[in-house]
């Protein structure tokens, strides 16, 4: 078994984009900029938020929070990211998720510009991206795929199964490994809540993505032996063996799986820190307008 770490790929890529912005800055030009929209004080967004402000300074990107209360109205919202569109010094823009219930999630990422869109929301990036059009692709799914890249871990004509079917990991994720590229040229099965003969169907995987959203949902009697597994979940659960009295664990049951599986990622380690450093790549084509010119 080996560990696909996310934290080292993470790394070599962020060495990549921070010498790239080094050489842009250095040539005279501003550097890319990207803007984030936080609406409420939600503890996990806020982190998340930090998490990508303090990434964007480990490469050099400039980064701008816009920080709304709990209170703020769609119209005011919106009136926000319109100011963003129209700043041609903001080179991407994301909204950090989940917005206050009165606000119509759909309406509001809508509103972003898609040339602007670097979590690849906007139905006009998803409509390229299931084109096999150059796109800006959703963060999680387009770092799994670097992952697979930095590893060599091999795709095509593999039996890959994706558990979830969510517009933002596993509906991307299907049809990304599907398409005719590198990585890609999989044979893809999705499952979801609905489906029936989950264990059958998954016992058959040379490639699982598990982003069901439930703690330790797959089990090591569930894998074929070489399997390759990767976990996006992540879920925090009561520990009496750390020092905060959480621990985080994911989707696999990793101490089980992890002695069947080829590659595995680990939580957290794994897929996390690859979900920023693709949002940080998007920033990067975004400035250099490498999808919309």
């Amino acid at each position: 078994m080996k560990i696909i770490d996310g934290v080292k790929a993470s790394a070599a890529y962020r060495e990549k984009i921070k010498a790239e912005v080094a050489e842009i800055i250095d040539s005279g030009k501003r550097a890319p900029h990207l803007a984030a929209v936080l609406v409420g004080d939600d503890p996990a967004s806020q982190t998340y938020v930090a998490n990508k402000e303090k990434a964007c300074r480990s490469v050099g990107i400039t980064s701008t929070l816009y920080r709304l209360p709990a209170d703020t109205s769609q119209e005011e919202l919106l009136k926000v990211i319109r100011f963003i569109n129209q700043d041609e010094e903001i080179d991407g823009v994301i909204v950090q998720l989940p917005l206050p219930e009165a606000i119509h999630k759909d309406i509001v990422l809508q509103s972003i510009d898609p040339a602007k869109d670097v979590d690849g929301f906007h139905p006009v990036n998803v409509g390229k991206m299931v084109a096999g059009l150059p796109a800006y692709l959703p963060a999680t799914p387009y770092g799994i795929l670097m992952l697979f890249e930095h590893f060599n871990i091999k795709t095509e004509g593999k039996n890959c199964v994706v558990l979830g079917r969510s517009n933002i990991v596993g509906t991307p994720m299907s049809l990304l490994l599907s398409r005719k590229a590198n990585p890609g040229n999989a044979t893809v099965t999705t499952l979801h809540s609905y489906s029936v003969n989950t264990a059958e169907i998954l016992s058959a995987a040379d490639i699982i993505i598990a982003a069901i959203g439930k703690p330790l949902f797959v089990k090591a009697d569930w894998v074929k032996k070489g399997a390759v597994v990767v976990d996006v979940g992540i879920h925090r659960v009561p520990s009496e063996t750390t020092q905060s009295g959480f621990k985080l664990i994911g989707d696999v049951d990793f101490e089980a799986v992890s002695s069947k599986a080829s590659w595995i990622t680990p939580v957290p380690g794994g897929v996390g820190p690859m979900t920023i450093t693709a949002l940080l790549m998007n920033t990067l084509k975004a400035f250099k307008n490498e999808i919309y010119s």
